[in-house]
């Protein structure tokens, strides 16, 4: 059946319009970067009538961004790839075997995501309040508990995940692993997560991400030494101004290591999120 000759012009303005509605956005933060702050102030301008470089530097001095960059990354690398790991093991045993309260692990781990991440806000608030008053262990305010408490909404979506794409492997490749003499683990290690690699990279991806932008646990449960950088890039407005042109240029930085982390792992996330999408 031959297509509508109207339907490919109505595609590309569809597509036209998706990438206006994508680019004016980040044309706006560009120029906005590399304006000094008056210019900004004064009214947004399409053209900067001045380019200054200068407020890619005064980013580091404003406030301490160097430390919420690391904190960023530290937190978001250990919480995806505890969150990844411990989600392989649960999915296997998931995809692979039938136990007592299967069904009921795994709706319960799903439904974890209808509620909203507030609801869980106060709850850990008062465990790790309580956690170090009773051992002395200080999770409040510290790097460990906010890792604990991104654990606790991402490791449940990436169980779901990797269990609708352990189903997608065939299980004849266990059998043959273990026709060769592995058990159980060497299935695993040595079959089904080789075959995996684009369903782990692209919840190890989805992990990052979900800890590398999340705001609303690190304005609670972090300090000035803990601060992550969605947090910490508040920092920018004071009492007396807001540095717009310095909010949009640390914006831009800060953006740089997960967009450099989507364009070599692209292909992983795709393949990983449409086959482990089909059963």
């Amino acid at each position: 059946m031959r297509e509508p000759r109207w339907l490919p012009l109505a595609r590309w303005i569809g597509l036209g319009f998706l990438g206006l509605f994508t680019l004016i956005p980040l044309y706006v933060m560009v120029s906005s970067s590399i304006k000094p702050l008056q210019d900004v102030q004064n009214g947004f301008s399409w053209i900067p009538t001045t380019i200054s470089l200068r407020p890619f530097a005064d980013i580091w001095k404003t406030i301490p961004l160097a430390r919420y960059f690391g904190n960023s990354l530290i937190v978001a690398s250990i919480a995806s790839v505890l969150s990844v790991t411990v989600a392989i093991f649960a999915a296997y045993a998931v995809s692979r075997y039938r136990f007592p309260g299967r069904r009921v692990f795994t709706v319960t781990v799903l439904s974890t995501q209808m509620f909203p991440g507030i609801l869980f806000l106060l709850p850990l608030f008062m465990i790790f309040v309580n956690v170090g008053n009773a051992t002395g262990l200080e999770l409040y305010g510290s790097r460990t508990g906010l890792i604990i408490t991104y654990l606790t909404f991402s490791l449940p979506f990436s169980i779901w995940m990797l269990v609708g794409y352990f189903d997608s492997i065939p299980k004849a490749l266990d059998e043959a692993a273990k026709v060769d003499g592995n058990g159980p683990l060497g299935a695993l290690f040595r079959v089904v997560i080789p075959a995996a690699i684009p369903g782990i990279v692209a919840v190890t991806i989805y992990a990052f991400m979900t800890a590398w932008g999340e705001v609303l646990f690190a304005s609670v449960m972090t300090d000035d030494s803990t601060r992550t950088l969605a947090v910490g890039l508040r920092g920018y407005a004071t009492e007396n101004d807001v540095y717009w042109n310095q909010v949009m240029a640390a914006s831009l930085v800060v953006s740089v290591p997960v967009v450099i982390g989507f364009l070599l792992l692209q292909r992983y996330l795709v393949q990983g999120l449409t086959a482990g999408a089909v059963k």
